[in-house]
């Protein structure tokens, strides 16, 4: 599925098609954050209301074991 780019008033945005906010099961109004992927590439994850606060204690985790992950990525 290839999405398009477009002005939307004064900014741009990509319009979701029918389908494929069923099957993600995304509404108007729904939250995404988009999280970068090699290749130039994204997701873009659905927030939950516990999102926020799951992703508040992986990073202060991996800001305390920044040394112990670093060592584990070799």
């Amino acid at each position: 599925m290839v999405l398009q780019v477009r002005k939307i008033g004064n900014s741009v945005g990509i319009i979701l098609p029918k389908e494929l906010l069923a099957r993600l099961k995304l509404a108007e109004g729904d939250k995404l954050t988009v999280v970068e992927q090699p290749n130039n590439g994204f997701k873009a994850v659905k927030q939950t209301p516990d999102f926020d606060r799951a992703m508040a204690a992986a990073r202060r985790g991996m800001k305390i074991y920044h040394n112990a992950l670093a060592e584990l990525a070799k």
